[in-house]
């Protein structure tokens, strides 16, 4: 689901102070919708929000138009690619925009404070060629769920390495259970379990430098075992996992079918509604817990086509207190994306369903979303990566593949 966008001057010193100093501007905000249902969709948050900072700032209208992430990316594109660019959109991906010259820098917009609240790992994501444009909004991480009754029947408990987890998925294969282990490898979101499964293994989609590492020798191992070790011991269930989307991984694990799966906090409340009893443990590595977790976020962004960048500082740097982030957060069961409401959140009570989430933060690893490739080299993903775990399948030779278009890409767009 979940998908980034100082001077250090003039906006440093409005920031926050109640007053943009002008009068009779309209901003308008582009932003998706976290909801799943009329009731809780993000225009009650986002109205919620402008009625109360509109109050503050009579000269400011915020006017904020709210799309499905089914449509929101499309939607953003067709205005600006119209030269009708709204002054801020909260969506998926902004690197394009960036490199096309489109967007302020962060330091042109938000108050000094604010622009160091952020978690260093979200503000280095939001930067293209070592400049951020992009604000992070929303994170999210993953973990490994599990079906606690299908567990106790099987006389296992959670897994910890790889070993334990196809020993585990062949006891519950044993029991009868349709998916042991849910591997969504399907067009959908398959570059989100691919990452997870990478980065278990030691590697990633990148290296340390940033550069495209698809088929390093540890990614070539990491592939041949899911291969040999899960799929091709029947251990991932009746749907091949090239075909197998998210979607119906999730809703198979909250029809009590599925033993275990990666899943985000969006799962907790999908599969309680089914009362199935769940757990959650990090993502077990190839010889311990993985050393680092897949991370997620969305962004924000400011189009320098309206030329309001004072008053869209002022406004986010109110979008952006502790407050509201943690608002935003708690109603949509998201992780914070700045330190003061993350730290608020490890200590609330309330907030302890999220908490597995939270610990698996300061160590995630996000996708490369600086680089105007990535998109291009998701989708390949996407669409070919099931296609290493087949019967016939080679992983060495589809991670080959992915590399060098990958590669190619990337030289492209930096040239």
């Amino acid at each position: 689901m979940i998908a980034v966008v100082s001077a250090m001057g003039m906006t440093a010193v409005l920031g926050g102070c109640g007053s943009t100093g002008s009068s009779d501007v309209t901003l308008r905000l582009v932003a998706a919708d976290y909801g799943d249902s009329a009731a809780n969709s993000s225009k009650k948050y986002w109205d919620k929000l402008v009625k109360e900072y509109e109050a503050q700032h009579p000269g400011v209208k915020v006017e904020v138009s709210v799309y499905s992430w089914n449509d929101v990316d499309r939607k953003v594109k067709e205005m600006a690619d119209a030269g009708k660019a709204p002054d801020m959109a909260q969506i998926g991906a902004y690197a394009d925009y960036a490199a096309a010259g489109k967007l302020y820098q962060v330091s042109d917009l938000l108050s000094i404070p604010v622009q160091a609240s952020f978690l260093s790992q979200l503000s280095e994501a939001g930067q293209w060629s070592h400049v951020q444009y992009g604000i992070p909004f929303a994170a999210s991480t993953r973990v490994l769920f599990y079906n606690k009754t299908l567990f106790a029947k099987a006389g296992i408990s959670a897994p910890t390495d790889w070993s334990e987890l196809a020993a585990d998925a062949k006891a519950l294969k044993a029991e009868g259970v349709k998916y042991p282990y849910a591997l969504p490898l399907g067009p959908e979101e398959a570059q989100a379990e691919t990452m997870q499964w990478l980065l278990s293994g030691g590697s990633g989609i990148t290296d340390d430098v940033g550069t495209y590492s698809l088929d390093s020798a540890e990614n070539v191992e990491t592939f041949t075992w899911l291969k040999d070790q899960l799929v091709g011991k029947g251990l991932t269930g009746p749907v091949a996992p090239g075909k197998l989307n998210r979607a119906d991984a999730f809703a198979a694990f909250a029809d009590g079918q599925v033993g275990m799966l990666n899943g985000h906090p969006t799962l907790m409340k999908q599969a309680a509604s089914k009362g199935v009893k769940f757990g959650m443990v990090p993502m077990p590595g190839r010889t311990g817990q993985s050393r680092s977790s897949m991370g997620v976020a969305d962004w924000m962004m400011a189009f320098k086509q309206n030329g309001h960048a004072e008053q869209v500082g002022d406004f986010l740097d109110f979008v952006y207190s502790e407050k509201n982030v943690l608002g935003f957060s708690r109603e949509y069961g998201l992780l914070p994306v700045t330190s003061a409401a993350s730290d608020a959140m490890s200590q609330s009570t309330k907030d302890a369903n999220l908490h597995p989430f939270l610990n698996q933060l300061p160590t995630s690893a996000l996708y490369p979303v600086g680089k105007t490739s990535w998109a291009g080299v998701s989708a390949d993903i996407k669409k070919t990566i099931g296609q290493a775990v087949t019967p016939t399948g080679s992983p060495v030779t589809i991670l080959n593949r992915l590399q060098t278009t990958a590669t190619t890409a990337d030289s492209r767009d930096a040239g």
